[in-house]
């Protein structure tokens, strides 16, 4: 999502949202009930996708803790909120800023704050892993089983990303799938994926149109995450191999 403002920009990682055909007089008061109890659990239970372009016709609903760029430049700092009752965050402060700490300090400059988001009911409803906004990055905490549910079959493109890092699919019925994670996928994913993506948004200083937007932090998630998660998991084979190896005796 690519939000201009007075308060600078944001992008997020959310679920798509459609605008329905608008129901006559009689079907809204009939469906009402219906449509409110249906919407619950979809909320509840409804995953991340990639975002689309806010609609410019709604007002504008800050959608975290703005945090007042500071007027001189020194090392970020990381908010810790409490995730919300049922979620857990992924990545504690240590493991934020040991992956950033491998970049270069003038990557850093504009970073301010990394923010540990809590979950809310309102944000439920558009659930997401990260978000940058002005010079913070917000990550949010996901289910504690792991487990993700969706009640429509998840995008191409949302299938393919989860597989990269290790997330395993499963269609549980006719309209449910679940995106299953371990300890270390999920930590993969927020490392290398999804606070890697935050990162290159906020140093997008050149594209304003979502998709060019979403386009460049696809590009330096996969370069600087995607990559180096890769080289990791080359590694971790090698040296199971290697351990796993018959020893030879000489004679």
């Amino acid at each position: 999502m690519l939000q201009d403002n007075a308060l600078g920009v944001f992008s997020m990682h959310r679920r798509e949202l459609r605008t329905p055909k608008p129901l006559s007089k009689s079907l809204q008061r009939r469906n009402a009930a219906a449509l409110a109890k249906a919407r619950r659990p979809m909320t509840r239970m409804s995953r991340r996708n990639r975002g689309v372009k806010r609609n410019e016709m709604l007002p504008f609903i800050p959608p975290e803790d703005w945090h007042e760029p500071a007027s001189e430049h020194g090392d970020y700092r990381i908010v810790v909120q409490p995730p919300g009752p049922g979620f857990r965050h992924i990545l504690t402060p240590q493991d934020v800023r040991a992956r950033l700490s491998q970049f270069p300090d003038h990557v850093l400059e504009r970073l301010e704050v990394v923010q540990l988001s809590r979950m809310t009911r309102k944000k439920q409803s558009f659930p997401c892993y990260g978000m940058q906004w002005g010079s913070s990055l917000y990550l949010y905490p996901i289910e504690v089983g792991l487990v993700e549910h969706y009640h429509a079959p998840p995008s191409p493109a949302l299938r393919n990303e989860a597989r990269m890092y290790g997330g395993r699919w499963t269609q549980e019925s006719a309209n449910v799938w679940t995106l299953c994670w371990t300890e270390k996928t999920i930590r993969d994913f927020y490392l290398n994926n999804i606070l890697i993506h935050e990162l290159g948004h906020l140093l997008d200083d050149r594209n304003s149109s979502y998709v060019d937007r979403e386009r460049y932090a696809e590009w330096f998630a996969l370069e600087y995450g995607y990559k180096r998660s890769m080289a990791g998991r080359e590694a971790r084979k090698v040296v199971r191999r290697h351990h796993q190896a018959p020893s030879r005796r000489i004679a």
